[in-house]
């Protein structure tokens, strides 16, 4: 009974102790963000000779070997595929040497044309935002919407704007009213869902994307409005109202994370009572202090989860330490991050020895990718895709917004892939249509490069013919196959993005050499090591 007594005390004067501290670090936090640092030239120490070799679409690199060195299980080209490859050297050759024209003849010559895009995609009509400029059924329909307006009736209102909308998707204003006078008869979610479909076809028309921002922020849903801003920001940069939709992309940021903080608040105390409940039971004092280690974490932003989640990373993972690699894999990753539009973290690149097609990335900047990502993709530019695709992720702000909503204040680092295969996405689930902001910004991120648009539509292409029983463990945890490939088929055609541009097949060719037999030597330690034991 004693016994008793004293555990209780002692939890008691541990949950006030606790509650003390927890209140003063967290009303005592700021909120300033991590300062931007310069990016990383190199990820791990080694004794091996760095490259200085540039591979940027506009220098010429160095020759390099035209045919890795083939390992025992790795099958040789066949006399059509070595000539395709030779093929793609000379026309990389000859867009670094500026003859443009002449290389995109090879380029063309290699590449074969989409086959399974999507004509209405294709089709789709130049937008008009003067009603003026409709035809004469289209002007009845917005003048009835006029009439219905001043008349305050529900119906007359909506049901010819329902039909201008699906009748001239092309007409802006008309998705714009509609989205309003859903708003205003209290259905916000249709408002959001007829202005998501309108800036899916045309996501190049500012006050289309302004007006969704603004339904979005109007439903509390701050960090979707934050993306929606952002990426047409970095999208269209050119557009005279670029820098406004920044503003507008920090303003919502802010609410967001104001949002959070307010939770986060709200939910320590709670976290804080379980973990000394826990310490009652079990004698442990890590439950109060990863809920308050944890809750600081989030406070301080993304770049703090980064940071803290990646330096266990560079612990526990193995990495590969061949400088040559680095330099290559952070190179292409830096290069993404200078068109990026966020500048505030420090952006590291890292490669992990594990033969699946791999990669992730954590909050603030920090991505992981596999040696099989390297040894499986067939240039540069599909390797940049690949990087571009997770490097998106990142500055759209996707893993925070899952991490700060899926789980406020549990352990961060628990989501390490730590666990099973070295290297898995961790386990956040990112939403499909997180996964298509990050295949049209990635997309958008290696074009500005000068790369040929078609590096990610390409890798999964690859993928979907090298797919067999189950899939690859990238593509299992994203959006796959046959759908993946057209959807990216059609973002090409609808941005008229070029595909003739710089693959990057001979410094690629020969990096995969020195991956394939560090992935060989690793595999042997492996082995030895297993029968060892």
């Amino acid at each position: 009974m004693k016994r008793t007594r004293k555990s209780l005390l002692l939890t008691l004067s541990w949950i006030l102790l606790s509650v003390s501290t927890s209140i003063v670090i967290i009303l005592t936090q700021p909120l300033a963000p991590v300062p931007a640092q310069e990016p990383a030239t190199t990820t791990v120490e080694t004794t091996d000779t760095p490259s200085s070799e540039s591979s940027q679409p506009n220098q010429t690199p160095k020759p390099e070997a035209t045919e890795p060195k083939k390992t025992d299980t790795e099958p040789a080209l066949t006399p059509e595929e070595l000539a395709r490859q030779q093929k793609f050297i000379a026309a990389d050759k000859l867009y670094l040497a500026g003859n443009i024209t002449e290389a995109e003849k090879l380029y063309r010559e290699v590449k074969t044309p989409f086959a399974n895009t999507d004509t209405a995609t294709q089709e789709r009509k130049p937008a008009i935002v003067d009603a003026t400029q409709l035809s004469p059924a289209g002007k009845v329909y917005w003048r009835e919407s006029e009439a219905g307006i001043a008349a305050k009736l529900q119906t007359r209102t909506e049901v010819p704007l329902k039909l201008l909308v699906e009748q001239y998707p092309e007409f802006i204003p008309g998705h714009i009213r509609y989205a309003e006078i859903l708003k205003q008869y209290n259905r916000p979610k249709e408002a959001v869902e007829i202005l998501e479909q309108a800036s899916s076809i045309y996501p190049d028309q500012p006050d289309l994307i302004k007006a969704k921002v603004t339904a979005l922020a109007d439903e509390k849903k701050w960090m979707e409005a934050s993306l929606a801003a952002r990426q047409f920001a970095i999208l269209y940069p050119n557009d005279p109202q670029a820098e406004e939709f920044t503003q507008l992309a920090e303003k919502n940021l802010k609410r967001y994370k104001a949002h959070i903080r307010e939770e986060i608040r709200g939910n320590t105390l709670a976290n804080i009572i379980t973990g000394a409940v826990g310490y009652a039971v079990t004698g442990s004092l890590l439950g109060p202090f990863s809920a308050l280690d944890s809750t600081i974490l989030l406070l301080q932003g993304e770049g703090a989860v980064g940071e803290s989640v990646a330096k266990q990373a560079k612990q526990q993972l193995p990495l590969v330490k061949d400088e040559e690699v680095l330099a290559y894999v952070n190179e292409i990753g830096q290069k993404l991050v200078k068109v990026s539009g966020r500048t505030e973290f420090k952006y590291e690149f890292f490669v992990i020895p594990e033969e699946e097609l791999n990669a992730f990335a954590l909050p603030g900047g920090k991505v992981f990718i596999n040696a099989g990502a390297i040894a499986k993709s067939n240039s540069e530019a599909e390797l940049a895709g690949l990087i571009g695709h997770e490097l998106s992720h990142v500055v759209l702000s996707h893993g925070f917004q899952l991490v700060t909503q899926g789980n406020l204040i549990s352990n961060v680092t628990q989501y390490l892939p730590f666990g099973g295969t070295v290297g898995q996405l961790f386990s956040l689930s990112y939403s499909r249509e997180m996964e298509r902001q990050a295949d049209v910004l990635g997309t958008r991120l290696i074009v500005a490069n000068g790369y040929a648009a078609d590096g990610l539509r390409n890798l999964m292409a690859t993928l979907q013919k090298q797919q067999k029983n189950a899939p690859p463990t990238w593509i299992s945890s994203h959006p796959g196959g046959k759908e993946r490939v057209n959807y990216l088929e059609n973002l090409i055609i609808r941005g008229k993005y070029n595909r003739y541009s710089y693959e990057g097949v001979e410094r690629h060719t020969a990096i995969q050499a020195k991956i394939k037999q560090i992935l060989k030597e690793e595999k042997e330690r492996k082995e030895k090591k297993r029968r060892s034991e």
